[in-house]
């Protein structure tokens, strides 16, 4: 074979097997060289040195992910929501309010008037507000079919009134026909709305509650590798103590255990912002979007002067649900001071209901009109506005609780992003220094 071999290499220019002579001694030298004990060490040292840096990577991107996204709940969703939750309240309370006006007869008071153009306004600033916030979306056929839904119902509205003023009945069946447009059409779109945007907070704060685990385990991985090599070196080169990769052990131990703290406390106010702010919220509008619901069944009962039970079965579908969520509202969340006034006042409104009811069994349509729309503190407008009042201030409550506790569980991850990038820095320059003294042994 050596004959062989070197009959080849005698074949060769003298170029040519000077080349091949070094390719062969190259190769048998990095062959010699990878398993020497240097070799080793740098091996070892490479490879903490990439773990190091890849935990601190990974968990600085992980974090700055999750803050992003806490802040883009805070900034856009959040808001986005409320302002779905205040056009969908709006449309309600514009539908009720016109209705209200209508059993005044003729040129209706200017506060029943004002309170109408008032919800009409306010709904279609939000829904400008919406567009602006939200374009290109999957929801703009909703936003596109509530912007013309609400003209033609305004329109409707507009001539319902011109016909009672005029006294003609047919004003009644116009009303009719613009309720039944914005409970049928109108409503569910800005309903849909508004469960897509309250999704979009839900779905931030479930994914957050949720472990880092690639920023956990990687971190616990490098310190693990730590270990293992300061045993590695202990039983090659019997060092007890290797302080570098003390140093380093000890840095990704601090990385881990800040990167689990902050998460766990961040978690926890997150829970909170949805089990304090997001779900008692929802349940306020939902009881704030029934009490709406009833009270367009009251006045719609009057306008079409109905004695069948038709609108009461709504108004007491509506008016069962809503107390149903009252009841039962934890005393804990934010809002609940409210609860208790919103619950007299519906007390006090079913009882104006009944006495309404009452009035038009007897066929007295003017007694059953004061009753439903007078001024007086116990009748049915008063405690509808103490109603509704009580429920704004409780959504505010819980809205407030929201964003705060979403601040905070953003703010406690401050500084986690830059601290990952210094200490998985620190940990590798530890490596480093700790190993650099045994590969001088070597020279």
């Amino acid at each position: 074979m050596a004959r062989t071999a070197q009959l080849r290499f005698d074949e060769l220019s003298p170029r040519a097997a000077a080349a091949a002579w070094r390719e062969r001694l190259a190769t048998t030298e990095m062959r010699m060289f990878a398993q020497s004990s240097p070799a080793k060490l740098i091996a070892v040292g490479l490879m903490l040195l990439g773990m190091c840096l890849a935990a601190g990577a990974v968990t600085a991107t992980a974090v700055n992910n999750r803050q992003h996204a806490l802040d883009v709940l805070l900034d856009q969703a959040e808001p986005d929501a409320y302002s779905a939750q205040r056009l969908y309240t709006s449309l309600s309370v514009a539908d009720a309010s016109a209705g209200t006006a209508f059993i005044a007869g003729g040129l209706e008071p200017k506060p029943v008037r004002d309170r109408y153009n008032q919800a009409v306004g306010e709904a279609a600033a939000e829904l400008v507000t919406q567009s602006n916030r939200s374009e290109g979306d999957a929801d703009t056929h909703l936003r596109s079919g509530i912007a013309t839904g609400l003209p033609v119902y305004s329109g409707i509205v507009e001539t319902a009134r011109a016909d009672n003023r005029s006294g003609l009945p047919v004003g009644a069946a116009y009303l009719s026909e613009a309720s039944n447009l914005m409970q049928g059409t109108v409503l569910p779109m800005a309903q849909e709305l508004q469960e897509h945007r309250s999704a979009a907070i839900t779905a931030t704060q479930r994914n957050h509650v949720r472990p880092p685990w690639p920023a956990i385990v990687l971190p616990l991985l490098a310190v693990a590798a730590l270990v293992s090599a300061q045993l590695f070196l202990f039983r090659r080169w019997n060092r007890v103590l290797n302080l570098g990769l003390l140093l380093a052990s000890g840095t990704m131990v601090v990385l881990l255990s800040w990167t689990v703290i902050a998460g766990v406390i961040s978690a926890i106010a997150t829970t909170d912002s949805r089990d304090h702010g997001s779900i008692p919220g929802a349940a306020l509008t939902e009881s704030r979007i029934l009490a709406q619901q009833a009270r367009t069944a009251e006045t719609l009962k009057l306008v079409r002067r109905d004695t069948s039970a038709e609108y009461d079965k709504t108004y007491d579908q509506a008016t069962g649900k809503l107390r149903s969520i009252l009841n039962a509202y934890t005393t804990d969340s934010p809002g609940s001071h409210n609860i208790g006034t919103a619950i007299g006042a519906l007390d006090l409104w079913t009882a104006a209901h009944q006495r309404m009811n009452d009035a038009l069994f007897r066929g007295d349509f003017n007694g059953a009109g004061a009753v439903a729309t007078g001024p007086g503190a116990n009748e049915a407008t008063a405690q509808v506005d103490a109603l509704d009042r009580a429920l704004a201030d409780g959504i505010g409550d819980t809205r407030s609780t929201l964003r705060s506790n979403t601040s905070r569980a953003a703010r406690t991850l401050d500084l986690l992003t830059p601290g990952a990038l210094v200490l998985s820095t620190a940990a590798a320059i530890f490596v480093a220094v700790g190993l650099w003294p045994r590969l001088r042994e070597y020279r």
